[in-house]
């Protein structure tokens, strides 16, 4: 370029910015009994517990009988003991001790439970009912999860049970245990318990029904109520800005830090005393925490869920490898599950932020969703395995699951210590005269560089489209680290001349006397397994989606070198 002064620098061309949607306008039983056990003549004692699950309804649970006599006395008792009567106010049995005996053997309880209707009518299969006895109700399976281990309590004015702990979740009921006539519902099935449905119904305004029986996908996505974890980097705070814009309600997962971390967000935060409603809503939580994020998926029941959530720096996981993994691999599973164990796996959309760090050693140029991958850092692996997971869980439960196989994305809000940000941060402070030199690993890996509030847009139309499928997002042209470089030092005429090889190669910066050197390399920013070339094909994306990305690869350089400018001069604030 040959503007020279910085009062050029503040006649920035006009970007694009958040396009209009084309389709905005459409997305706009039981009776229960008391208890009855009697007690006979009988020296066995059963007691009420736990079986282990039948596969089959139609069968009892398997029997292990352990029922052995208690060793007797070598010297005889000088006289028996006397023993309260039947009929008396002690324990109300006429037994010897010396023939107690303990039975464990439940499949005659368990069979009666399987072919009753009623879920709490207990009866022993061996002895006689005695009216005035009745023992407490067995509580379920012990390979369900329990959310409520007690009985629910009758409610006042009818014979039937309400749940009182928790109106929505009774309890997650998986088909390999006992069938649900135990659990009052009318037919079998593998996803979680409704209890009390109204206020379900009346909550989100589906009408009256059994729990979430009426509900359908469409119905449910209409709600417009969005989670995404990863909320205060770079693609969560876009995505965010786009879902607001389209009247979602858009709660957050964010990590507990001793420091602000929500500086991206500050922009669309409402303070909450404030009498505009405000619509995003932040939840402490991890990804390494199981229990907190079925919790979080309860409270908030989302319609639409963006895992954008990571230890998404490729050099660092050669580092941290197994937290790397933890959280991008197992991190992922865990939030599929959440989303399984509270029922939603019919209702809820889920999208997974995968990378074209997925293809790593390249089998093919360009790379579409049909190539194979061969990843090279421990984040590419990781990645990996989430992206199979979110491929088997759509296969498996029917889950709307998507992967957005994204290629490298950039802004202003990128964090420094990515190769694109840290040369344009680098290039302001050197224009400004606060930094003297930059140092650059690999000068000639290629990549396929586009702007974030593109990709963004292209995650959301995932969840839009009408069936769940993966998508690759590129740009379809790629560029060397030496060619952005270029790029960001000519936006501020800043002419360079690359003199020297290999790890002795730099830039000389022309327009000063005498000249200075401005870029080295340092081979330790070199990665151990390099990836050498990625270039993406979106010809999918946009054919099915209508996705077009609106930044070029000038613009995105642009956009991110004039706000690196205003935010060294202390224009603006860093968010990063």
């Amino acid at each position: 370029m040959s503007v020279q002064s910085q009062h050029h620098l503040k006649q920035r061309h006009s970007l694009p910015s958040w396009p209009p949607y084309e389709g905005d306008a459409e997305h706009d039983h039981s009776s229960s009994s008391d208890s009855e056990s009697s007690s006979s003549s009988s020296n066995n004692l059963f007691t009420p517990g736990m079986s282990h699950a039948s596969s089959s309804s139609t069968t009892s649970s398997p029997a292990y009988s352990i029922s052995r006599c208690l060793p007797k006395f070598s010297a005889p008792l000088p006289s028996p003991l006397p023993l309260p009567s039947s009929r008396s106010n002690g324990l109300g049995f006429d037994l010897d001790i010396r023939r107690l005996s303990i039975n464990t053997d439940f499949a005659a309880e368990r069979e009666s439970l399987d072919e009753s209707d009623d879920g709490y009518a207990f009866e022993s299969a061996t002895t006689e009912k005695k009216a005035g006895q009745d023992l407490p109700c067995p509580i379920g399976d012990f390979q369900t999860d329990n959310l409520l281990s007690a009985p629910q309590p009758r409610h006042q004015k009818t014979d039937t049970f309400t749940n009182t702990n928790n109106p929505t979740i009774l309890r997650y009921h998986d088909e390999s245990v006992a069938p649900l006539s135990q659990h009052h519902m009318p037919e079998r099935c593998s996803t979680p318990i409704y209890s009390d449905p109204t206020p379900l119904c009346g909550l989100f305004g589906f009408g009256s029904g059994s729990g979430l029986a009426e509900v359908t996908q469409e119905s449910w996505a209409k709600r417009k109520v969005a989670f995404v974890t990863g909320i205060t980097g770079q693609d969560g705070s876009y995505l965010t800005e786009l879902l607001l814009s389209k009247g979602y309600t858009v709660h957050g997962l964010i990590r507990r830090s001793s420091s602000f971390n929500t500086s991206r967000l500050q922009h669309l935060w409402r303070d909450q005393h404030s009498k505009a409603p405000n619509k995003l809503f932040l939840h402490y939580g991890d990804l390494t925490d199981s229990a907190n994020l079925v919790s979080v998926i309860a409270k908030t029941q989302p319609s639409e869920v963006y895992n954008l959530a990571a230890q998404s720096h490729v050099k660092v996981s050669f580092e941290m490898a197994e937290y790397t993994g933890d959280v991008d691999g197992i991190g992922t599973l865990r939030l599929l599950e959440a989303i399984r164990t509270v029922g939603l796996e019919k209702l809820t959309k889920f999208y997974q932020a995968s990378t074209s760090e997925l293809y790593g050693k390249v089998k093919s140029t360009p790379q579409n969703e049909d190539t194979p991958f061969h990843p090279r850092s421990p984040y590419g692996v990781a990645k990996l395995y989430a992206y199979w997971m979110t491929v088997n869980y759509r296969e498996a439960y029917g889950m709307f699951a998507c992967n957005g196989i994204l290629f490298n994305h950039e802004s202003p809000r990128r964090g420094r210590t990515f190769v694109s940000r840290k040369i344009t941060r680098a290039v302001a402070e050197i224009y400004l005269g606060k930094q003297d030199c930059m140092w650059m690993g690999n000068l000639d890996a290629k990549r396929d560089w586009g702007h974030a509030k593109d990709y963004v847009e292209g995650m959301w139309r995932m969840l839009q489209h009408n069936q769940a499928d993966d998508f690759v997002l590129a740009t379809g042209e790629t560029h060397t680290v030496r060619h952005l470089i270029n790029l960001a030092f000519s936006i501020l005429s800043i002419p360079l001349k690359w003199v020297g090889e290999g790890i002795d190669e730099h830039a000389i910066r022309l327009d000063t006397i005498p000249p200075r050197v401005v870029v080295r390399i340092d081979p330790r920013y070199f990665r151990p397994a390099e990836v050498d070339l990625l270039l993406g094909d979106p010809t999918k994306a946009e054919n099915e989606l209508n996705w077009k990305r609106r930044w070029n690869f000038e613009e995105l350089v642009r956009d991110m070198v004039e706000s690196d400018v205003n935010s060294a001069r202390g224009l603006v604030e860093d968010h990063n």
